[in-house]
Parts: structure tokens; C-alpha cells; sequence
């Protein structure tokens, strides 16, 4: 009954991200300046990068890599089909006003990296609806600073 009760928890939490603003009005909120840049892997070992814009967000991530925290330490968020130039290993990145993090999500939304590359053409369909990308192995490896 727990886990049912945890995917239902799951299953809203991305219903409320594909329903808040739109990402526009989001990142309106948060200056460029302001972006944090974190290298995250799944099970495969490839590794990506994630742009986060959301302080909060930001200072999870930092907790997390840090050591001070274990809580929701999986990343998801709305995937954008183009690379970006922070993540130019892939021809996807998250939306950066969409990213948050979880514990436990819904199937669904559960790919790997290489998976999401192989498979891009579909997602937004019957493959990670709504362009809801949860892999349920990310986790955080390190904090990356970007040249300029």
C-alpha cells in the first residue's frame, strides 16, 4: 500500500510540473547569471549536464553533493529535443525552469540517457508523455563550471 501511496505522490508531482506556468514566466524569474550547472549520471555510467535556475533547486543540488542530504536525489523534468551547449554530448537537455528532483516517480517517465538519444523521435508520445523525463538512477555527480 506504501508504494501505491508513493507513485500516486509521484504521479501528482508531475502532473502539477506539466501543469504549472509556462517555462517562459518560470525563467523569467531567475537571471542567466544566477545558473548552476551539475554533471548527473543514471545506470548506464554516460553522463550529462543539467543547467538549474531555481535557487532552491540550486541549493538542493549543492546539499545533495554535499553530504548533507539524501533526500530526493533523483532528477526529472520536461526534455527539450535539441542539445544545448552545456550538454553538447546529447541531442537533449532539460528545460531548465521544469527541473526538480524526487524520490520515487512513475514508470512512465523512467528512461536512460542513451535510451532518450535512441528513442528521441518519440518522446513526447507514447515514450515519456508530455516530454516528462524521470530516470529513476540519476543521480548527481559533481557541480561543473562552464567557460566562457
Amino acid at each position: 500500500m506504501r508504494h501505491v501511496i508513493t507513485k500516486l505522490g509521484a504521479l501528482a508531482a508531475v502532473a502539477a510540473l506539466a501543469v504549472t506556468g509556462t517555462p517562459a514566466a518560470q525563467a523569467a524569474q531567475h537571471r542567466a547569471e544566477d545558473a548552476a550547472y551539475f554533471e548527473f549520471t543514471d545506470i548506464t555510467r554516460e553522463t550529462g549536464v543539467v543547467k538549474l535556475t531555481d535557487p532552491g533547486q540550486i541549493a538542493h543540488a549543492r546539499a545533495l553533493l554535499a553530504g548533507e542530504t539524501s533526500d530526493q536525489p533523483h532528477i526529472y523534468g520536461r526534455l527539450v529535443k535539441r542539445s544545448a551547449p552545456y550538454n553538447p554530448r546529447w541531442s537533449f537537455h532539460y528545460d531548465p525552469a521544469t527541473v526538480q528532483f524526487f524520490n520515487a516517480a512513475i514508470e512512465v517517465c523512467d528512461a536512460t540517457m542513451p535510451y532518450v538519444e535512441d528513442h528521441l523521435d518519440e518522446a513526447g508520445g507514447a515514450f515519456l508523455p508530455g516530454g516528462l523525463w524521470c530516470p529513476w538512477t540519476s543521480r548527481l555527480v559533481k557541480e561543473v563550471t562552464l567557460r566562457a
